[in-house]
Order: structure tokens, then sequence, then C-alpha cells
């Protein structure tokens, strides 16, 4: 499949106007298939990408085989395509299999982005911390560039979470990344996830799609349900 930069692709590097200068990006995740619903197994999963009007500019799909799902859970490592409405595939997204948990502190999450694929444009790597969710954004050079904060108790109940992208010296908010309530009905049966990423219109596009593939990862780390099972409600778990 022939790869396109992100920088080129239609709706990336200037995707409109929204109030105080924050740019988001709309992020939903289809309701499982029916094989899943009926039969218990975990499906891959599929997103769309819209900008604030409202419009689809990308669609993600979760590349995994049915062991590693089924196995793994939501610590299973991945590859995620984001593609175009072409079908051409402008971003890569690839998470290694980690440990998530506080008690294990040497071998966290991390998210490498390629935009076009194959070529690293940055990563988003978990930091230790007992009790928050913790995250830098880093360029292709590993060099740190922003912070993630995330709230003690990631819990979604009537209100948004909310993810705050900080400066490095986390002083300063410059965006966020949230899971929005999207009601009692679709959170109670469905495994259908809203959510909403802002970020400065000027910031720089490489990091843009890094800061999608750090929605993803905090998609999987913690509102990702398998079956009956309860999603996470915090690092310790």
């Amino acid at each position: 499949m022939e790869a396109h930069n992100p920088a080129s692709a239609p709706g990336f590097a200037n995707v409109g106007y929204a109030q105080g200068n924050q740019v988001p990006y709309g992020n939903l995740q289809y309701a499982p298939g029916n094989f899943q619903v009926f039969l218990g197994f975990e499906s891959n999963n599929k997103y769309e990408i819209k900008n604030t009007l409202g419009q689809r500019i990308y669609f993600a799909v979760e590349d995994t085989d049915c062991c590693t799902r089924n196995c793994c859970g939501p610590s299973r490592p991945f590859t995620i395509r984001v593609m175009d409405n072409l079908g051409r595939e402008v971003i890569t997204l690839q998470r290694p299999l980690r440990c998530s948990s506080c008690c294990f502190p040497c071998c966290l999450q991390e998210i490498e982005i390629q935009a076009p694929p194959g070529t690293p444009v940055g990563y988003v790597v978990q930091n230790w911390h007992p009790c928050l969710p913790k995250f830098t954004i880093q360029d292709e050079r590993r060099m740190d560039v922003l912070k993630i904060s995330g709230p003690c108790v990631v819990c979604s109940c009537c209100e948004d979470v909310n993810f705050e992208v900080k400066t490095l010296d986390e002083i300063s908010t410059i965006g966020k990344i949230s899971k929005q309530w999207t009601g009692f009905l679709k959170e109670a049966f469905t495994d259908a996830d809203n959510f909403g990423v802002a970020f400065p219109m000027d910031l720089d596009v490489k990091i843009k799609a890094v800061m999608i593939g750090a929605c993803f990862l905090i998609d999987f780390m913690f509102f990702e349900r398998i079956g009956d099972n309860p999603q996470r409600t915090g690092v310790w778990q």
C-alpha cells in the first residue's frame, strides 16, 4: 500500500478553528461486531478520526490476531493502521507488549508513531508514578517534548475524563485528551468510546500525530474492556 506523509494529507496540518486556539479531533471507537457479542471473542477495534466539523478525515483499524487479543486483553501488543478517506495508510502505531502496573516500573507502556509508515516521528512513554497516569511525548530522536498527566481515579461517570497535556516543567497546560461521557446506555452496554484531542494550532504536525497515538494508548490502557471484565480505574491495578 502506498504510504503518504500526514503533513500533506487533507485535514491534518490545519484541521480548522476551535475556541482558544485548540483543535480537537474526535476519535470514535465502533461498537463490537456480532462475532464478539455472541461468542465472547474480542474483535479488532475500528476507529474514526474527525475534525471539529464532524467530518471524517481518517479511519483506523487494529491489526492483531485473535490469540493475541483474547490472551493478552487490553495489555496486548498491537499495530494500528491509520488511513485517509482514499484508503492510503498515513500513520502506523506500534505498541509492544509491556507492563502497565506501578508494581513493574522497569517495563512500562510505550507506543511508537510512524508517519509515513516505516518512519518514526515520535513516541509516547509511560512514566512511573504510584497513583497518577503519567506519560512523556518524545520526538523521533527520543527527546522529551511534552508531558501528559491523568487523574488518580480513571472513571467516567457522568463526566469526561481529562488527561492534560503540559509543558515539560508541567506548569502550563497546552491541550488535553478527553474520554467523553456518552450516556448511561452507551457506556453500560457497548465498548464504543468517544475521545477528543485538543492541541495548539501551531503545534508541529509530527507531534500532532504523536498525540493521536497517545489517545489510542490511553484508550487501551484504561477504557478497553474484555467481556464482562471491568475497565481499569488506575495505574495500581
